[in-house]
């Protein structure tokens, strides 16, 4: 059995989960991926992958929703890199730099119960190195570092 859950998506706009036998609705979507479950979400139809267009159903609602994540300025900005040169490498920096965080928050949960200030302190200089490696990384892949000096803080 895989560890993807399928969710069908029929012609009258339902989705069936699988894995449980029953209809369901986009807020039940949502907690599925709160919880951090695997899925996908398919058409009936013709069988097409529609997991992305769901998931940007949830943003949307999310957003029009009590308070934004994301400013029309952020929402501009991201829409300009459709389409150009950096498309690719903005998407996977966008990507990379939402795991990192999400990284730390799971460590800040996991260790802040132990020594609060400590942890504190540990997570901020650790993220510090991360990010600094992040976008040595992003720097190198788009072609525009020069030299090979260490941009990491002492």
């Amino acid at each position: 059995m895989s560890d993807e859950r399928i969710i069908k998506k029929y012609p009258n706009r339902r989705l069936y989960d699988t894995e449980v036998s029953k209809y369901i609705t986009v807020a039940d979507v949502r907690t599925l991926v709160m919880k951090g479950a695997k899925f996908r979400v398919m058409d009936t139809t013709n069988e097409e992958d529609l997991t992305r267009s769901i998931l940007l159903q949830i943003m949307l609602e999310e957003e029009s929703a009590g308070q934004p994540l994301f400013t029309a300025n952020m929402l501009a900005q991201i829409i300009r890199f459709y389409g150009g040169t950096l498309h690719g490498l903005f998407a996977r920096y966008l990507e990379q730099s939402l795991n990192v965080f999400a990284k730390q928050q799971h460590q800040v949960r996991e260790t802040l119960a132990q020594d609060p200030l400590e942890t504190v302190a540990r997570m901020t200089q650790r993220s510090v190195e991360m990010w600094a490696d992040f976008q040595k990384e992003f720097l190198r892949a788009a072609g525009l570092q020069t030299d090979n000096k260490s941009d990491r803080p002492e």
